[in-house]
């Protein structure tokens, strides 16, 4: 009986405690996200930041670690973080160059923070440059979901 009692109790309070989301978004290098997104059939966020950028530092604090963001990203697309000073090689738009190269050059951006939306094909689809709170970012992120199908066969 006792041994029943303490069952019963256990299968209570597993139930009664909420178990605790990932909340944190699960950023990918540029190379990853690209064949992540390709073997999916995701399209690819791409946030773009420098070390420096303090709006940057306060979209990783305040943004990135709301739940309903990391969420979204997580499940809905292939989330990369780029610095956008990198020397570091990769493929944009078809093209091997430096994330720098490809910041400037490709994807024609000039502040951070930056985001380039990215077809699972690796064509860049949009870029946007803007500081953005964890409401604007929800907003942004469905308005590009209600794209994703056309997008993603490019």
């Amino acid at each position: 009986m006792r041994i029943a009692l303490l069952m019963l109790l256990s299968a209570c309070f597993a139930f009664a405690v909420p178990l605790k989301k990932d909340t944190k978004v699960h950023w990918l290098s540029y190379t990853e996200g690209l064949k992540k997104a390709a073997k999916e059939s995701k399209l690819m966020f791409v946030s773009v930041y420098a070390d420096w950028c303090i709006p940057c530092q306060v979209m990783e604090k305040n943004v990135y670690s709301d739940p309903s963001v990391a969420t979204l990203l997580n499940s809905r697309f292939i989330p990369v973080k780029l610095n956008a000073e990198s020397q570091d090689s990769i493929m944009c738009d078809g093209q091997a160059k430096t994330v720098e190269r490809c910041y400037f050059d490709v994807w024609e951006l000039s502040a951070v923070p930056s985001y380039v939306l990215v077809a699972p094909k690796g064509m860049s689809i949009l870029t946007l440059t803007q500081s953005l709170d964890v409401s604007d970012m929800r907003f942004l992120l469905n308005q590009f979901l209600t794209k994703e199908k056309e997008w993603i066969a490019r």
